[in-house]
């Protein structure tokens, strides 16, 4: 069965995973564990963790983001979670993670126009 948890290494240090579908009892460990090996392996500035792709979160996936940023953390890596749908958004919201994970309102813009700019090679 192919893993919808992805890693990748950027040029400029950045370790993304991207999470494709839902994050629930069946994948939260090995969410958890990329995690872990992308701070562990890569030595990265930053962990980005995309969920662009991601329809759905249980308290089990919200434990393995947890453990993802106490990694990055403890190795003093930045730890950022991107393009949240507005459904994961609410439900970070609620749980108090936004700002724990590096949600605010303008770094979701900044992420954004960065995002577009990308895209148009301005």
């Amino acid at each position: 069965m192919e893993s919808s948890i992805l890693g990748t290494l950027a040029d400029d240090g950045t370790a993304t995973v991207t999470v494709h579908g839902e994050i629930d009892f069946s994948n939260a460990d090995e969410l958890a564990q990329r995690l872990r090996a992308a701070v562990a392996d890569w030595s990265p500035t930053t962990v980005r963790v995309d969920l662009a792709q991601a329809s759905f979160i249980d308290s089990t996936g919200l434990g393995a983001l947890i453990e993802g940023y106490q990694a990055a953390d403890g190795a003093g890596v930045r730890y950022i979670v991107v393009n949240p749908t507005d459904g994961f958004r609410r439900v970070l919201t609620v749980t108090g993670l936004t700002e724990f994970f590096g949600l605010t309102e303008s770094n979701a813009n900044a992420e954004t126009q960065e995002e577009a700019a990308q895209a148009t090679g301005t």
